[in-house]
């Protein structure tokens, strides 16, 4: 089985987030970069694929050459080969055209992405993956299991959950449960080391082109202050929920 999973380098929701140019740009600078946490979660089920099946893993990445770090990561948590398309990601149905023109040549028989990034939270690409590459697909995946030629999938529904059986190919848009927290692997030395030695292969773009643009961006409100109110005050605590903040 040949697998191909999707990597996002995004910013660390600890860092401190600024916009330039009018705020219409991300600002990289002091920014530290990670594997996109719904991807991480689709990464580690896949290595567990290979440990248990058999299964080759190669992971993909849309952008320039400062995700490499970010790949070489991946390939240190035991990924096979990585692939760079060497183009800024500039929107969701760009990303999704580059990824399925590699996937096409690859054969794969399942791809797994995160159901969504952590920086502009579009999740469109995997579905937009699927429809390119006419796979069946299931997004919101916490569960996944594969016999031969058929794949079992559970899914997060209003209320609950849902489990699917799907033919191979599959894209699958993963998140947290896809493998529980505690089974997250950090690279050892010897993974950093063998990452080294692994292929990381640039392919220049096909030129899709955007569908969409970021018109400007605008951070959260500051938090206002806080009250504090004595515990047996419940008479002041009343009217500050009715009068000022208006909950009551």
């Amino acid at each position: 089985m040949k697998i191909l999973v999707c990597i996002s380098h995004v910013p660390d929701t600890t860092s401190k987030i600024n916009f330039t140019d009018g705020d219409t740009k991300f600002d990289t600078n002091g920014v530290q970069f990670v594997i996109n946490p719904n991807d991480e979660f689709g990464l580690t089920r896949a290595m567990w694929f290979k440990e248990k099946q058999g299964a080759s893993v190669d992971i993909i990445n849309v952008g320039g050459p400062e995700t490499e770090p970010t790949l070489r990561k991946a390939l240190a948590i035991g990924a096979d080969t990585a692939i760079r398309v060497n183009t800024p990601a500039l929107d969701g149905y760009q990303v999704a055209k580059e990824i399925a023109a590699v996937a096409k040549d690859g054969d794969y028989n399942l791809i797994i992405a995160g159901r969504e990034s952590i920086d502009y939270n579009g999740g469109m690409v995997p579905g937009m993956l699927a429809k390119l590459l006419d796979a069946n697909f299931v997004n919101t995946c916490t569960g996944l299991e594969i016999d031969g030629e058929t794949a079992t999938a559970t899914r997060e529904i209003d209320g609950g959950k849902e489990t699917l059986s799907a033919k191979l190919p599959l894209v699958v848009g993963g998140q947290k449960g896809l493998v529980e927290e505690s089974d997250l692997r950090i690279p050892n030395m010897r993974g950093i080391m063998m990452a080294r030695k692994k292929p990381l292969n640039v392919v220049e773009p096909t030129g899709a082109s955007k569908e969409t643009q970021a018109v400007k961006f605008e951070k959260p409100a500051p938090k206002g202050a806080v009250k504090l109110v004595e515990a047996n005050n419940l008479d002041q605590l009343v009217d500050l929920l009715h009068n000022e903040a208006k909950v009551i």
